[in-house]
């Protein structure tokens, strides 16, 4: 709340000029309201206290008095009152999250049954499942760290590394938080926005705890003991968030929160967002105050003729009462919130929001169209995980080719091009062996044996031949089988060799 406070200001602050004639209008009509209830002088007293028509003296508040307090408040919204930033559709809906998980012996401690690696395996899905839109990379670490998939939206491409990760595949024993935390910050030095680092361990060296307390990123723990127990090592570590694994939901509610914090930490220091306008606020205590007008003697009888003068046509009427107060882009980002993805679409104005919407609706085609009018890398990036969506997957290519060229040296750009280079690659070969038959098993004229028909004769049988079906696009991918923890295992084993020479 007080960080709140120490951001507020007005983003139109010149519309607060409108302030001086409004409280003008109000001291000169005001009293001379008054004064036409005064009795003339000459009149007896007892006679003009019966002359008088109510107890007017009492009266406090008069018709204009709620007229000018409405048009201060419309004066006060129209000026942009705000203290937060918008966020940008096209880069997270929360902020930046990078997991890193320590996979060593001790996780695989029953005392958290069936193991703490196991249902630290749990939270971690529990916590992606809740941050539907945000992006989320993943760290291992043991005696070193390794990445195992860097910031995606996707939870379906974290779950099944997530998955793969055992102590059998960590190249190294040990506790290197340290250096798993220097990974982290480089993979949230290129996101666009701040993010924060969720250490899921159920233990800490002391020698590793020192570097913590210089993060650049905000730091979250979750610690995978039994309930009641705690780390003292991350006592020192004053502007972390600490959550101890509990049964229930409260560790992931917590954590979910702190993650919250800081994007709206991010947000504040990120000049290149706007500011949210909220000015929208007050024309509720503004709305309450018009009821007023309904009363006997507080009837203000032009409040109809600007309804009809600011709502002329019949198209505003067929829209219906929130076309009144809200408009399409609000009325968008209303339906986003509550995850109504083709409504939104349906609604939004604004190309960005409405491609994102289209997005996240699984409107691929609609999608692709809105991004490829635009001139931008992220509008290049968001076509592209639009067509690789859709199994479209050399116009995916040169849409994140596109992004490259429009911003050189994007990580995640690069990272998805690599990754719909590959399946591309993989598709093609699949359907080419799937053609020339390659995989077909038994084939034309291969020799079997039949002891008992033949009496151990050697007897050759044609096998019969079937027209090769493509596979269809299910078909590629569902056919991929590859052991997970050898792949990790080889690829950590690399990134070490790598790292030594």
């Amino acid at each position: 709340m007080i960080e709140a406070l120490a951001d507020f200001h007005f983003i139109r602050a010149a519309w607060l000029l409108f302030l001086i004639p409004v409280f003008a209008v109000w001291w000169l009509i005001r009293p001379r309201s008054e004064r036409s209830t005064q009795i003339p002088d000459g009149i007896a007293p007892h006679l003009a206290q019966a002359l008088k028509v109510g107890d007017t003296d009492k009266r406090k508040l008069n018709p204009v008095d709620g007229v000018m307090a409405i048009a201060v408040l419309v004066t006060l919204a129209a000026a942009g009152p705000t203290w937060s930033r918008a966020p940008n559709p096209l880069i997270a809906d929360t902020a930046p999250l990078v997991i890193a998980l320590k996979v060593t012996e001790s996780m695989e401690g029953t005392d958290l049954p069936p193991s703490r690696l196991e249902r630290a395996k749990y939270k971690i899905t529990d916590l992606i499942n809740t941050r539907s839109g945000a992006r989320t990379a993943l760290i291992a670490y043991a005696g070193s760290p390794h990445r195992v998939a860097p910031l995606t939206e996707d939870a379906n491409i974290l779950r099944p590394l997530l998955e793969g990760l055992t102590p059998a595949v960590m190249p190294l024993k040990g506790d290197a938080a340290a250096d798993a935390l220097a990974l982290a910050q480089n993979i949230l030095a290129d996101a666009e926005t701040p993010g924060a680092i969720l250490f899921v361990l159920d233990d800490i060296d002391p020698s590793q705890v020192q570097a913590m307390n210089s993060a650049e990123a905000d730091l979250l723990f979750l610690t995978m003991l039994p309930e009641g127990e705690r780390l003292v090592q991350l006592d020192a570590l004053s502007s972390a968030t600490v959550a101890p694994f509990s049964t229930g939901d409260q560790d992931v509610t917590r954590l979910k929160r702190g993650i919250h914090n800081a994007y709206v930490d991010a947000l504040d220091e990120e000049d290149q967002l706007d500011w949210q306008d909220q000015g929208w606020i007050l024309a509720w205590p503004a709305a309450l105050l018009s009821l007023l007008w309904f009363r006997r003697g507080w009837v203000i009888r032009w409040a109809f003729l600007m309804l009809f003068i600011t709502h002329p046509s019949g198209h505003a009427w067929a829209e219906g009462w929130k076309d009144w107060f809200l408009t399409p882009d609000q009325q968008g980002q209303i339906a986003m919130n509550q995850k109504r993805f083709s409504d939104a679409a349906d609604l939004f104005q604004d190309p960005y929001h409405q491609g994102y919407a289209m997005l996240k609706a699984g409107r691929y085609p609609e999608a692709t169209e809105v991004f490829s009018s635009l001139n931008t890398p992220e509008a290049a990036f968001a076509e592209g995980m639009a067509r690789i969506r859709n199994r479209e997957y050399r116009p995916a290519i040169a849409a994140f080719e596109t992004a490259l060229e429009r911003r050189p040296d994007w990580p995640e750009a690069q990272h998805n091009l690599e990754v719909a280079t590959a399946i591309l690659e993989y598709v093609e070969t699949t359907r080419e062996q799937s053609d020339t038959s390659e995989e077909a098993g038994i084939g034309a004229d291969d020799t079997v044996f039949d002891n008992e028909g033949a009496r151990g004769q050697d007897t050759t049988v044609q096998a019969q031949t079937e027209v090769a079906q493509p596979m269809s696009a299910d078909q590629w991918i569902s056919a991929i089988d590859t052991d997970m923890q050898d792949f990790l295992r080889n690829r950590f084993l690399l990134e070490n060799q790598v790292q030594s020479q």
